[in-house]
């Protein structure tokens, strides 16, 4: 329980304030308090915020998609270029890497 709320009673729930001159004057009659609605939430409340996280969803979605291309770019290259040395390129690997020590 709040230290400034000793009846344990929440905010937006209790009801608005009679003056005492008009209390005293209704001498136990009934009265009801008529009170204006709650003002309903703007559209830019939740758009603006669910724009905001779709323009970023978008941006990751692009970045992980350039990521990719540029990766099959890479293999789709390095296979090209493997496959056109063929055996000269093989044949290159094994002069340059032979042991000096014979």
């Amino acid at each position: 329980m709040h230290r400034l709320d000793p009846h344990g009673t929440t905010p937006g729930t209790i009801a608005p304030h009679i003056p005492a001159d008009l209390y005293r004057h209704l001498d136990g009659r009934h009265v009801v308090i008529v009170q204006p609605p709650a003002p309903a939430r703007s559209v830019g409340k939740w758009a603006v915020p669910l724009a905001i996280g779709l323009a970023g969803a978008a941006g990751v979605i692009g970045l992980v998609a350039a990521a990719v291309a540029v990766f099959d770019y890479a293999v789709r290259t390095a296979a090209l270029i493997g496959s056109t040395t063929g055996p000269i390129g093989l044949g290159l690997s094994l002069k340059l890497f032979q042991s000096k020590n014979k």
